[in-house]
């Protein structure tokens, strides 16, 4: 079946074949339904998790016997993280998040973070780089990865920063609003492509085809 990026808690997870990288997407928590995906390059088996937000036992069966090189941490929220201690227990993957969130998702979990990226940095998945793009705003540290499909279109994990329908929330702090939309338009929509699919944190993903018109009336409304 095709890929949709619809996925549930409890349901099955939703898996999209690329010419060299597969993601697996599996939603996880009732209350919270958080996104996780897995990464996996076709040609070397590598294997990386876009947040190990819970349930690290549906987390680890995705993994499998081929092992896990590394958790990417979006942003420093509770619900991003929660089973990151058992997976990088159970497979001794490094973990990796944004510079100005790193000291807090150890505090949070007592999970050291072995990387700390910023903007422009590169992220390895076997043979596929996945280029770091620094969104502030959602949180001082929140990361989105983007990888270039050399037989295809851009493709991006947003944790946090951007879904369809409007950027990450910011819990009525203007300043953090403005910072947040101001960095999607010119480091996401300002620089990547109509047929850019992106995987956010929680829900459906979109294309920022689909969002882009709609960038005036969510900096207008303010959320």
């Amino acid at each position: 079946m095709a890929y949709t990026g619809r996925v549930s808690p409890g349901g099955d997870p939703d898996v999209r074949e690329l010419s060299r990288l597969t993601v697996t997407k599996v939603a996880v928590d009732p209350e919270m339904s958080n996104n996780c995906y897995l990464l996996r390059c076709a040609t070397t088996g590598s294997q990386l998790l876009v947040d190990a937000a819970d349930e690290p036992d549906v987390l680890l069966r995705l993994v499998g016997d081929d092992g896990l090189t590394a958790v990417v941490t979006t942003h420093q929220h509770w619900d991003h993280h929660r089973a990151l201690a058992a997976v990088v227990a159970a497979t001794g993957a490094a973990v990796v998040a944004g510079t100005p969130d790193a000291e807090p998702i150890t505090e949070q979990t007592g999970v050291e973070v072995t990387r700390r990226v910023d903007h422009g940095d590169t992220v390895e998945v076997g043979t596929c780089d996945l280029e770091v793009i620094a969104i502030p705003g959602h949180t001082p540290g929140s990361i989105a990865l983007r990888y270039r499909d050399p037989e295809g279109h851009d493709h991006l994990f947003t944790g946090d920063s951007l879904f369809p329908g409007g950027v990450g929330a910011t819990f009525g702090d203007a300043d953090a609003f403005a910072q947040l939309i101001d960095n999607v338009e010119t480091r996401v929509f300002g620089t990547l492509d109509d047929d850019t699919w992106f995987y956010p944190g929680h829900g459906d993903d979109s294309t920022l085809g689909a969002e882009r018109p709609h960038l005036a009336e969510w900096r207008e409304r303010g959320w």
